[in-house]
């Protein structure tokens, strides 16, 4: 209740000082480069459409909500944050990719935000106001974004993107924030890489037939929380990414979803993939039902293998494409004989973040290889 009749009072005290400010310009339009309240401006346009006046010069910025701070790391411009997100003074967090690369200087700014992975307004009006970013970049709603600009008085720029492998709403998510910034050379760099790499994985594959391809099943993955054994992604862009027979694609749903065991069953896949860190849902789900698991192929066969999770508050564009090539590696293994997955993720890493935390990733759970269900 405290916090909220802060909350209210600050934004009434900010709005206030706004208002005297645009008053005291008087019948000036916002966008005149000699406005005395704004100092020069320039409009630019969210991913809502929302037409938002920042400053011509943008130093210093706030990064908060699902993917936003970590496309600052992708851009190489953490140094501009003036606020983090409240967990990220907890211990190193390796399953936000960012993190432990940058988490020593994040830890000694103030908390600006919680950081949870919803695109709600979880921004702390009176810190945001006190650290006084030029620029709130956030990966939060319309509604959100509306909110927050009008209880700090800050202009709020939504970069908020769909999860996925580098879908088109990310690529525009990273020009629209290096456009606020000023650094456009660096997203082309980074878009540029990201799609040779796509179009490298793409064409290692492409001329094989559907009959030819090993039938692929991802089960247990992270998403909105962990997930047992039937957590899976209908349509899937690890495996779209190289090709891979999804067996678990069902028409007319997009996204993740909880198959059904029967389901699985029939679908039989040649190769099941999960995610090491929600192991212990799936061998709960073993002890209670270990004739499911025995009737699968995969399991027979000893094809089970590791996709550690790439999704936590937005996705991890390096370690989904990691994870792509680990599985051309374990379905298409003559395609993908010249690639060491510790050699392409450090690239993978170093390029996108700065540093090559392929070891960080193994010892905080973010394994490759085989796993073994009821272990």
């Amino acid at each position: 209740m405290k916090r909220n009749i802060i909350k209210i009072i600050t934004a009434i005290f900010v709005m206030t000082v706004v208002i005297a400010g645009l008053s005291a310009c008087g019948t000036q339009n916002n966008n005149d480069n000699n406005n005395e309240y704004f100092g020069e401006t320039r409009t630019v346009v969210d991913v809502w459409g929302r037409e938002v006046e920042i400053p011509s010069e943008v130093n210093t910025i706030i990064a908060i909500g699902p993917g936003a701070p970590r496309i600052a790391a992708y851009l190489d411009v953490m140094d501009m944050l003036v606020g983090a997100e409240g967990y990220l003074t907890d211990e190193i967090n390796v399953l936000r990719d960012y993190n432990p690369v940058h988490h020593a200087m994040l830890r000694e700014l103030p908390v600006v935000a919680t950081g949870r992975g919803s695109g709600e307004n979880n921004g702390f009006p009176e810190e945001i106001i006190r650290v006084a970013p030029d620029v709130i970049i956030a990966g939060v709603d319309l509604e959100a974004a509306d909110e927050l600009q009008m209880q700090t008085g800050i202009p709020v720029v939504s970069v908020r993107h769909i999860t996925g492998l580098a879908t088109e709403c990310f690529r525009t998510a990273v020009q629209l924030f290096a456009e606020v910034v000023g650094v456009q050379n660096r997203a082309d760099e980074i878009l540029s890489y990201i799609d040779n790499i796509k179009a490298d994985l793409y064409n290692r594959t492409a001329g094989i037939s559907e009959d030819e391809k090993l039938r692929a099943y991802a089960g247990a993955v992270t998403w909105n929380g962990r997930r047992g054994f039937a957590g899976t992604y209908s349509v899937f862009g690890i495996f779209d990414a190289i090709g891979a027979v999804n067996v678990a694609h069902v028409p007319g749903i997009t996204g993740f979803f909880e198959a059904s065991f029967e389901s699985i069953l029939i679908w039989d896949p040649d190769i099941i993939f999960l995610d090491p860190g929600n192991m212990d849902l799936v061998n709960t789900e073993y002890a209670t039902n270990p004739n499911f698991f025995y009737s699968l192929r995969a399991v027979q066969n000893g094809q089970v293998y590791a996709m550690p999770s790439f999704n936590n508050a937005g996705t991890n564009i390096t370690y989904a494409l990691i994870n792509a090539y680990n599985a051309g590696i374990v379905l298409f293994p003559e395609q993908f004989a010249d690639v060491d997955i510790s050699e392409k993720a450090g690239e993978i890493l170093t390029m996108l973040l700065g540093k090559n935390t392929f070891e960080l990733m193994a010892d905080g759970g973010l394994v490759f290889g085989r796993l073994t269900i009821g272990e």
